[in-house]
């Protein structure tokens, strides 16, 4: 039994008649009737009740008829479904943020905005470290991931520079550098010289400790390093506990804690914590393909796929 047998069924049981069901299908009336008794010797059952002026359906045709109908609907629904997913407005999307990116205000907003616009994608989001989620990109467990900085080569990854985010110091409250004004509310960069540092552990949060590095150097110093943290926000509990100081993205800014206060930092222009997208090269899914489209409308992207 094929589908096209149980669509010249529905069409006799609609029709009461062969003749017009015929030309309903466009075919001839011979083979259709040739059809429907073969369909009646498969089943071995009697569908029709032959009239003088057409057909009826007996109580096996109507069962039929009924659980057909319903096939067919469902068959629909599949067939929506599957085009849904080809377009990527059905299916599953799942999104890595690494624990230093999740503050960011894009990401929310990006993730939001997609749920809004896809409703029947399933968004899974996994928060981890930047080589974990790298690793798990790239082996595919994760369609795409934020994160700071790519580890080179970024070998099977393309890589979309979405932007880059001022960093700004954590003091504790009690910090002197903290109730002293400053022109313009920022701190230079070298009035941190002699601090002690929290630093961030590479495994968890690779990239971030060489920004300030860099910049510190920039700045004429060295930064010395103290308490180790495994990510920023554990970073922020050890400057409130007075552990030290540190330098995080400014949108942990929005992490309100207290103990600690947040100031801008001058001197420091080389000192941005980037925000990049990655997905595997080889295979770019539907939803994936709209979740970046919904990325070129939301972030101010300053560079284009570069790896």
């Amino acid at each position: 039994m094929e589908l096209r047998h149980l669509r010249y069924f529905v069409a006799v049981a609609e029709e009461g008649h062969i003749t017009r069901a015929a030309e309903r299908l466009g075919m001839q009336q011979p083979p259709l009737s040739q059809q429907i008794k073969a369909l009646e010797s498969e089943l071995g059952v009697l569908l029709f009740r032959r009239l003088p002026r057409g057909v009826e359906l007996t109580g096996a045709g109507q069962c039929l008829l009924d659980d057909t109908r319903a096939i067919f609907a469902r068959l629909d629904r599949a067939c929506e479904a599957v085009r849904r997913a080809g377009r990527g407005a059905q299916g599953r999307i799942s999104v890595g943020i690494s624990s230093t990116a999740q503050f960011c205000e894009l990401v929310p907003r990006a993730i939001s905005a997609y749920r809004e616009t896809l409703p029947l994608v399933s968004v899974a989001l996994q928060e981890g470290g930047t080589s974990d989620l790298t690793r798990q990109v790239r082996d595919g467990h994760l369609d795409v991931a934020f994160v700071r900085e790519v580890q080179s080569p970024a070998e099977g990854l393309s890589v979309v520079h979405l932007l880059d985010e001022e960093m700004v110091v954590a003091l504790p409250s009690r910090h002197p550098l903290a109730r002293r004004r400053f022109a313009r509310g920022t701190i230079p960069l070298e009035m941190l010289a002699g601090e002690t540092f929290v630093s961030y552990r590479r495994p968890e949060g690779p990239g971030l400790t060489d920004v300030i590095v860099a910049g510190c150097k920039a700045a004429g110093f060295l930064p010395q390093f103290g308490q180790e943290a495994p990510r920023p926000t554990t970073a922020l509990n050890f400057v409130a506990a007075g552990h030290g100081v540190t330098i995080v993205p400014a949108a942990h800014r929005r992490m309100h804690l207290g103990g600690v206060v947040y100031r801008k930092l001058s001197g420091a222009p080389q000192m941005k914590a980037p925000l990049n997208l990655i997905f595997r090269r080889s295979y770019v899914s539907p939803v994936v393909r709209r979740f970046l489209a919904l990325l070129w409308r939301e972030a101010p992207i300053e560079a284009a796929r570069v790896a």
